[in-house]
């Protein structure tokens, strides 16, 4: 890397625009910087070389200068938000309960407009790769902006010095001039600037009072705090570390809890709904307006259970009791970080359904046999006595017509409809259809000779359940206060430097803040009262 070497004989890294030890612009650098000669220097990094602004030939330096860019990182953020919009359009697939696959729920549901949403991959949005590397390259760009500008400015603050180049002075925005200043008034301004709590460094007389130099570090703890943050909600794509899933579970049922590994059970012993008084004065009105009952609670009564075996699966686990007790809305059943949220329910799913086959024509309906088909886990064939067959053919477990044809809305047996295939001793090859649901009993061909009927439905309750963990939280938290001290630490306090120069009879007197410069010219007044120096002027106020 090229040195430059300035008139005080200081040597500056290649990119430096003003001099780290006496601050005279370093004329060949100017564009970098972006000011003529004349005009008012600009301070920010203090004119301390820049490693995007100074290497730019292996493919390392441009890497680093693409993420370097302010631009480059307001762009992603701003991608970042577009694609997360687009992943509200339609629900994520993790959130749909339709047991079509995700290729065919999206078209057949939303359409044209569903499909193109599925080939995009915006159907699991925030688990996609390229959306994690967005969520990566802002962190990225975060890091590298930070360093290419801190590093800089941490080493600009470090080396300041009072004596300070002409040119230095004179290009400041707050400057000004006093011909005849008397050691006693010199004496009267380094008291006050001590007393306005300055913290003043002397050398030969030369003068650099400086405070509030910490508000310089408020975005790089912005920073910081983000960068926690991103690192948290990557987090939030290991399964160990985060975990939000959906569990339906029927009374009497015990299912896994998602998100442990098989570890933990849950049992649905009993789940019930209590509603508002219709006749209650108080919610009256409120049931009114919402067309009908209102529930005031329903409440699943669980028991959880721990696996005790290492059973190869889908053998039967060995099971232990660890805890039970009621979930209800806002008040989650936990165990081992998990929690338990009672989010939705379904009332009178169907659980089974009891058919007799019979002779269409036989007036008494005498049975040939029975079946009883679990909605849940239906069997494929049912074998009655003499012969007789029933197969199951097609199952819609909520039933419905769409186009002409029957579809299924869900995987669920909320209006279940079933077609079968009966097959008889006398034409054990060739089997009668039957399509059969709630209200209605259809045959096909209309030349059956045999019949099937509904005997008996069995219902019960559905609970659904929202299992979560959430060890990324404290992350989170901790990016977000952390975040909250920089906005605070660079929003409240600000960076004010007055440098005093004597000259023959006279001083010269310079001002600098990063921002407020009301405030700046205010201490400038103060800490000069009680003496004939002047009032520096604003030069950006009077070349406008």
């Amino acid at each position: 890397m090229n040195k430059i070497k300035c008139e005080c004989g200081h040597i500056n890294p290649e990119g430096t625009v003003l001099c780290e030890s006496c601050g005279k612009p370093v004329e060949q650098n100017q564009h970098i910087d972006g000011n003529k000669h004349n005009k008012l220097l600009n301070m920010r990094y203090d004119g301390s070389a820049r490693r995007s602004q100074t290497y730019n030939k292996s493919f390392v330096d441009k890497i680093w200068n693409f993420f370097s860019s302010v631009k480059v990182g307001v762009w992603l953020i701003a991608i970042t938000l577009l694609a997360s919009s687009l992943g509200t359009i339609f629900p994520q697939e993790m959130n749909n309960q339709s047991s079509l696959p995700a290729d065919e729920y999206y078209e057949v549901n939303y359409g044209l407009a569903g499909k193109i949403y599925y080939q995009l991959g915006f159907h699991d949005l925030y688990g996609s790769w390229w959306y994690m590397l967005l969520i990566a390259s802002i962190g990225i760009s975060l890091v590298i902006c930070s360093i290419d500008r801190v590093v800089p400015l941490y080493r600009a603050l470090k080396k300041q010095k009072p004596v300070r180049h002409e040119s230095f002075l004179k290009r400041q925005r707050v400057f000004g001039e006093a011909e005849h200043v008397t050691d006693e008034e010199k004496e009267t301004l380094l008291k006050q600037l001590k007393e306005r709590r300055f913290k003043v460094m002397e050398q030969d007389g030369h003068l650099l009072a400086e405070k509030g130099r910490f508000s310089r570090w408020g975005p790089y703890v912005n920073h910081i705090g983000l960068i926690i943050f991103l690192i948290g909600a990557l987090l939030r794509f290991v399964p160990a570390m985060y975990v939000d899933e959906q569990l339906w579970v029927r009374e009497g049922e015990t299912e896994v809890i998602p998100g442990t590994e098989g570890e933990y059970y849950i049992k649905n012993e009993d789940f019930f709904v209590e509603m508002y008084d219709e006749n209650d004065e108080r919610y009256k009105e409120a049931i009114q307006k919402e067309g009908g009952s209102v529930p005031k609670n329903y409440q699943t009564n669980a028991v959880l259970y721990q696996r005790t075996d290492d059973s190869l699966p889908g053998a039967q686990p060995e099971l232990e009791k660890v805890k039970e007790g009621s979930i209800q809305v806002n008040r989650p059943l936990k165990i081992d970080g998990f929690a338990l949220y009672q989010t939705t329910y379904q009332l009178n799913e169907f659980k089974s359904m009891s058919f007799k086959l019979h002779e269409k024509d036989d007036p008494n309906e005498e049975s040939l046999g029975e079946i009883t088909v679990d909605l849940i886990d239906p069997k494929q064939e049912y074998k009655l006595d003499n012969g007789y067959r029933v197969v199951l053919d097609k199952y819609y477990p909520e039933f419905k017509m769409e186009n002409g044809e029957p579809i299924t809305e869900s995987k669920y047996p909320r209006n279940p409809a079933l077609v079968f295939n009966i097959y008889t001793p006398e034409n054990p090859n060739d089997p009668e259809v039957s399509m059969l649901g709630v209200g209605f009993n259809i045959d096909p061909s209309e030349s059956n000779d045999y019949k099937l009927g509904i005997t008996n439905v069995e219902m019960r309750d559905v609970t659904g359940l929202t299992i979560t963990k959430d060890l990324t939280l404290p992350i989170l938290g901790i990016g977000g206060f952390i975040f909250m001290i920089g906005v605070i630490q660079g929003m409240y306090w600000n960076h004010r430097r007055i440098w005093v120069q004597p000259r023959e009879n006279g001083l010269w007197i310079a001002g600098h803040t990063n921002k407020n410069w009301y405030g700046l010219k205010r201490d400038i007044q103060q800490v000069i009262a009680g003496t004939n120096i002047p009032e520096p002027n604003d030069q950006l106020e009077r070349k406008e």
